[in-house]
Order: structure tokens, then sequence, then C-alpha cells
């Protein structure tokens, strides 16, 4: 079911120095995070963020304490760390799930900044046969070796989607004919509710914030999940669990 068209790398690589981080976005490297340090300038330094902003790359100002805390070796004030999958796009991957006559079960996670969440999460997904999982560029994880390793590998299969505009995303999404299922507690139906045999898209937020407002708004369904003890929620990693393995029963029972 993989998507990648890349080998993955088995670890996250860091890069240090302004045109060795030019060389590595120039030859298409999957740029997880960029530092770069506050103040800093010259001309080398206004290609590399000319290229920044040809490829849509974010960099953090920091303040050079912080990448001499990453770093011992001379930096020049850069340094970006190169992801270890491939990140693909969402838009590609809708119409080759419709196109093999798949009803499209894409898990959509807004706001988990856990990375061993992320990878707990991405183990479920893969193994409940979820097509791809989207993220938004900012406020989420950034997927290392820990997250990797808690994902049992799965982080190497099942396709990452990150995308900089995830409002936009969300419309594509229910343009595409997916239902939004968002999995909160701002609502009173359960998440035996919705119909997940349809094309779908299952939203879960950060057990600190929840989903976003713009999300619950524009949502299709909003579900949660009955609870009856004394605690009042479950780890974010456990619910997404719950969710997606009562979308598995009835697409089965279908």
């Amino acid at each position: 079911m993989s998507f990648n068209t890349r080998p993955p790398r088995e670890n996250n690589q860091m890069v240090f120095g302004i045109r060795a981080v030019i060389e590595a976005i120039r030859s298409g490297k999957e740029i997880e995070s960029l530092y770069i340090q506050r103040g800093v300038g010259g001309g080398l330094l206004h290609e590399l963020k000319e290229l920044l902003h040809q490829y849509g790359i974010v960099a953090q100002q920091v303040p050079i304490e912080k990448l001499n805390r990453i770093t011992a070796k001379n930096h020049q004030g850069v340094i970006a760390v190169i992801s270890p999958i491939i990140y693909q796009k969402i838009e590609n991957i809708i119409p080759e799930i419709f196109e093999r006559g798949d009803a499209p079960l894409i898990l959509v996670l807004d706001g988990i900044t856990d990375v061993r969440n992320m990878g707990a999460i991405a183990r479920t997904a893969e193994c409940a046969g979820v097509h791809a999982i989207v993220i938004p560029a900012k406020g989420s994880a950034q997927i290392n070796a820990d997250g990797i390793k808690t994902s049992a590998g799965a982080l190497y299969k099942i396709p990452v989607c990150r995308h900089d505009n995830f409002m936009q995303t969300m419309r594509f999404l229910q343009k595409s004919g997916l239902q939004l299922v968002a999995c909160t507690e701002k609502t009173r139906e359960f998440i035996y509710t919705p119909d997940y045999t349809v094309p779908t898209a299952i939203v879960m937020g950060s057990e600190e914030d929840g989903i976003r407002n713009e999300i619950i708004r524009m949502a299709d369904h909003l579900a949660k999940i009955p609870m009856f003890g004394e605690i009042e929620s479950l780890n974010v990693s456990v619910s997404t669990g719950v969710i997606l393995y009562e979308a598995v029963r009835q697409r089965r029972s279908s």
C-alpha cells in the first residue's frame, strides 16, 4: 500500500553550514526543520532565503546559543534537519485510491506534538488499513528516529502528507467526496453513528487543545468515544485505535 517512491532513510540527518544546506535543498532532500541564527547576514544567506521561499520551507530564527547546543561544529549560523521519511501530497494519493476502486480512509492528525504518540498512531493506522495520514506543517511532531521506532516501521509504509495550508487541505478532502468525522467531546453522538464504509477522513486532535474550531465547524460528523470510568479521557493514540477499528468493523461487515 506504500506510495513512497524513494527508499527510506533510517535516521534524521543534520546538515551544517549555509552552502551545505543550499545543496541539500537543491538535491531534493526533505527538510524536517531549519534553524537560522538570528541577526546573521551575507550574500550566501540571502541566496538560501530565496531558495527557502522558492521551495516553501519555513525557517526558525534562533539565538546562536541554540545552534551551539545542537552541534559544536562550524554551523555558520545555519542547521537543517533532514526527515527520515519522504512526505507525500494528499492531492496525489486520493485519485489513486479511487482509481483502484477503494473508498479512501484517511487519518488527519491536528496538533499531535508528541513524537511517540505519532509513532503509535501510525502503527495502528497501518494495521487498520488507513490509506494515508495528513498532518499540518506547523504544530506537529517532528518525525525522527524515536517516532520511527515507536511506529515499528509503519512510518516507512504508510504515506504521511504534510501540508502548509491545512484548512485548504481539509476542503480538498471534502470536495473529493470524503466526509470529515471529527473525534471530539463537543457532541452527543458516539463514534458508532457515522457510516465509515463511505470515503472518510477521521480527524483526531491533541489531548491538550483538541481539534481546531475551524475543522469542528466544517466537519460532516462530530463523534465521541463513550466513557464510563472516573478518568475523563483516553490517550490520543488509544482513542485513534478505538475509532479506526470501528471503521474497520463497519467496512468488514459490509
